[in-house]
């Protein structure tokens, strides 16, 4: 699955994915990043069949969006 992204302004960014019980299953990405576009390809062979949700969060801004991941 490749999740896509663009910041308007550098900062630090974290994405992180959780079940929907509200436990963190992966940490993806937690750095400082420039502005601009991304896309970080997330393997979730390890991860069983089900609905996700992938949190961004940077600066003063925090997105949340359902994945839902079908084996």
């Amino acid at each position: 699955t490749n999740i896509s992204y663009s910041i308007s302004r550098p900062q630090i960014i974290q994405l992180e994915v959780y079940d929907l019980v509200g436990r963190k299953v992966a940490s993806l990405v937690n750095e400082y990043q420039n502005a601009g576009s991304y896309s970080f390809r997330f393997d979730a062979s390890s991860l069983s069949s089900g609905v996700y949700l992938y949190r961004l969060t940077g600066g003063d801004f925090t997105t949340t969006r359902k994945m839902l991941l079908i084996k």
